[in-house]
């Protein structure tokens, strides 16, 4: 591709670096930037840094937040005996729009794919473990996508958690397999959900 400007082939990398965006998307999105305002472009830039800068993961579940504690695990209205285990913050926000879900999360940042070099100690699982120690839990859902690496990491959950008292658990196969979580109708996942059933292998 050849791009006149170094300053807009510079551009171009950097917004070609995100997932899914390839040159040709890059540069439409660059030259769209380029027809913008100053003032708007200043706006677009710091929001991306203000992102950065002031966001960060939970001391408790991991999922994305403003402050040290999100605003699900300080919510005093959450039911704090369940703890639904997701992968990413997508699927916390895909659960919470079904409104069907009033417990608490655990967000691995990822599931286990040796094919992409993750591995369990790459994930937020210890913490799981020691929150699940808790005598306040009683269930712990399995609310990973039904893929082949959503179910390596069930079992391996599975696995660590077994010998508790709590009640392990996860989604009915209402959700179909192969199917990502975050892409998932509010419907069926609230169906999902409320019709969970005990994970067995």
């Amino acid at each position: 591709m050849n791009i006149p400007s170094k300053y807009l082939e510079r551009a171009v990398d950097q917004l070609s670096s995100l997932p899914g965006i390839g040159k040709r998307t890059a540069l439409r999105m660059a030259l769209q930037l380029l027809n913008r305002e100053v003032d708007e472009i200043i706006d677009f830039s710091s929001a991306i840094i203000e992102l950065k800068n002031n966001t960060s993961k939970c001391e408790i579940c991991g999922n994305i937040s403003d402050t040290q504690i999100c605003f699900i695990c300080s919510n005093l209205n959450r039911d704090k005996t369940i703890i639904c285990v997701v992968e990413d913050i997508r699927d916390v926000m895909a659960i919470e729009a079904t409104q069907s879900y009033n417990g608490l999360y655990h967000v691995l940042n990822g599931v286990i794919s040796p094919m992409d070099g993750i591995a369990p100690s790459d994930l937020n699982i210890n913490s799981l473990i020691q929150r699940a120690d808790s005598k306040e839990v009683k269930e712990v859902i399995f609310a990973l996508s039904p893929t082949m690496e959503g179910d390596t990491t069930n079992y391996y959950l599975y696995k660590k958690l077994k010998n508790s008292t709590i009640l392990l658990t996860t989604l009915s196969r209402g959700v179909a397999v192969g199917t990502e979580l975050q892409y998932i109708d509010g419907h069926t996942l609230g169906r999902s959900l409320a019709s969970r059933q005990e994970f067995t292998i």
